[in-house]
């Protein structure tokens, strides 16, 4: 069990019943938890999997093979899913890699080799949880349109951050295969803003209301000037549920769309791959952190 809260006297209080009740031990301050790697300071926390990732590798016995400077090929990715608990740069590559586990061939194994040894170059990234960081939620949302040449369906990503640290992010293939790159964006824009409601709600349970409408950034501007006309074009009414769920979340001042330039888009690392500097670029953007041990 792990217990947090600011109130000492009540978490030993609670530690003693729970003592009392159960045979139990204090183990001190959390480091170690379900292969998630802590390491707290006053400034903040810092979250990593260095052992996890490095057992991977240990297990298909490429420890000392050459690294990679990006985790993926611009034409085939792949992944590894419980890393994307503390590695977003992982979350494109398992979208795709995942679509052919039931019929893997040697190119898709290439491509896991591939991520192995970009593991290997990046055992220490991590993500870091400043405690000085605002409450303030922000959300990038994105879609790569027609991106998938088996099926032409586009892929949703979005990413949230709460002040400077990253909190949620997704990549994932959408339902239906859209007709032009502003349905794409929208119907990404609708899954974006289902997940910043839900955040908010989480926040204001945790005592950390949003005072202010949450900015999703987009940088598809007929899907933000879509959301903001109440009427619905031919062009639009197949996706007029999507249009009408937006749109009521700006009526109440749940949200705000602000248009960001398609290399301002952070988003962007969830939707396609990427050559090395463009990935590197945006990254750093997601605020992930590199911390070797001392």
């Amino acid at each position: 069990m792990i217990i947090t809260g600011d109130d000492v006297d009540g978490i030993s209080t609670l530690k003693a019943s729970l003592h009392h009740t159960f045979e139990m031990k204090d183990l001190g301050s959390l480091s170690y938890f379900l292969d998630l790697e802590v390491i707290s300071s006053d400034d903040g926390i810092y979250l990593s999997q260095t052992k996890y990732a490095f057992d991977l590798l240990a297990r298909v016995g490429i420890t000392n093979s050459r690294t990679e400077s990006t985790s993926l090929e611009p034409n085939l990715v792949g992944g590894l899913v419980y890393l994307t608990v503390t590695r977003p740069d992982f979350a494109y590559p398992f979208h795709v890699l995942i679509q052919f586990l039931l019929a893997p061939r040697t190119t898709h194994y290439a491509a896991v080799l591939r991520i192995l040894r970009y593991i290997k170059g990046t055992l220490f990234h991590g993500l870091y949880f400043s405690a000085h960081s605002s409450l303030s939620l922000q959300a990038y949302s994105d879609a790569d349109w027609a991106g998938d040449p088996t099926d032409r369906r586009s892929t949703t990503g979005y990413c949230l951050f709460l002040g400077d640290a990253l909190i949620s992010w997704r990549a994932k293939k959408q339902t239906f295969t859209a007709r032009s790159s502003t349905e794409a964006e929208y119907r990404a824009l609708a899954d974006t803003t289902a997940e910043v409601i839900s955040v908010r709600w989480l926040l204001a349970d945790l005592g950390a209301p949003q005072s202010s409408p949450t900015d999703v950034l987009c940088d598809n501007r007929s899907a933000i000037q879509i959301a903001h006309n109440d009427v619905f074009h031919e062009r639009t009414k197949h996706i007029e549920i999507d249009c009408h769920f937006v749109r009521q979340r700006i009526l109440i001042d749940a949200i705000r769309l602000i248009a960001v330039g398609t290399l301002d888009q952070t988003a962007d690392i969830f939707t396609k791959a990427h050559h090395p500097t463009r990935f590197q670029t945006l990254l750093s953007k997601l605020k992930l952190v590199s911390l070797a041990p001392t």
